[in-house]
């Protein structure tokens, strides 16, 4: 797999494997409020390509953004 500066890279965590060949990733982020100053934790759910279904619930995993595989699926799993 060949990667260009481009691509995003994001980490993450497996929360469903019950779809074949697809995971749902959830990533976790800290943002500062710009009024408050308080940091506020934000999840989003990706639709993950998984070949041949080696990633399960609970693994930590690097997605690479690549073309579009199907109408939700946008990433591939790195690691």
């Amino acid at each position: 797999m060949t990667e260009t500066k481009n691509k995003k890279t994001i980490s993450g965590v497996v929360v469903s494997d019950k779809m074949e060949e697809t995971v749902v990733v959830r990533v976790d982020r800290y943002e500062k409020h710009p009024k408050y100053q308080k940091y506020i934790k934000s999840s989003k759910r990706y639709m993950v390509h998984n070949p041949e279904n080696k990633k399960k619930v609970g693994d930590k995993v690097e997605i690479v953004e690549t073309k579009p595989i199907s109408k939700t699926k946008r990433f591939i799993i790195a690691n």
